[in-house]
């Protein structure tokens, strides 16, 4: 089934997967918070999931929008990216896994040299050149959820200093991201919905430049 027919067929309610999905991030996300809150950081998956859903995906693209950040962000506990991407590929399939790989911030290239903070996001936009529409539905939802929580936290503050300090890059790099994702997904041709969204958060940010 190709991307755009398994987008139209959409989730029908319920699923064991995504069950077993939101258990496995509950595991390799416990003790996890969401950056500068005392929110468990499940609540970022679940939330990417809520996103998709709301779109009308399919399971597959929902469960990789559940793990999409256990492989970068929960190499703990005796699992390594490794055995995380294994896991991942018996308990979900490779359809999963490769879309999780697809929207994970790599630490070294393909020759195995270590990226910086500015590397890793330009590899980040470049492989997305290569990654299928599932993909870039899990990342434009990412990015939604994401910039939507600074964008709520920043209406709720007096001093917006205490929300940029939470990121090492700061307020400036951190809304040239969301406007580059969002850029870069439109100049691979990704004109699916999410788009407008995804906009709108951008923009949002931007007014806070």
């Amino acid at each position: 089934m190709t991307d755009s027919a398994t987008a139209n067929a959409g989730m029908k309610g319920y699923s064991d997967r995504v069950n077993h999905a939101f258990a496995f991030a509950a595991k390799h996300h416990d003790r996890q918070v969401r950056k500068g809150t005392a929110l468990p950081y499940l609540t970022h998956p679940a939330n990417v999931a809520v996103i998709l859903t709301r779109y009308g995906q399919d399971e597959d693209t929902v469960i990789a929008g559940i793990l999409h950040d256990v492989i970068e962000d929960c190499v703990r506990d005796g699992y390594t990216s490794q055995s995380l991407q294994h896991r991942i590929a018996d308990k979900f399939g490779q359809v999963v896994l490769d879309t999780v790989l697809a929207v994970t911030h790599r630490e070294a290239d393909d020759d195995g040299d270590p990226l910086d903070g500015e590397q890793k996001k330009k590899d980040y936009l470049d492989r997305l050149a290569l990654a299928s529409d599932r993909a870039r539905w899990v990342c434009a939802a990412d990015k939604i959820h994401n910039g939507s929580s600074i964008l709520a936290d920043l209406r709720r503050t007096q001093d917006p200093d205490t929300i940029w300090g939470r990121f090492k890059v700061g307020r400036d790099t951190t809304i040239w991201w969301y406007r580059a994702v969002h850029a870069r997904l439109r100049e691979l041709g990704f004109d699916a919905p999410i788009m407008d969204e995804l906009d709108e958060v951008a923009a949002g940010l931007e007014k806070h430049a």
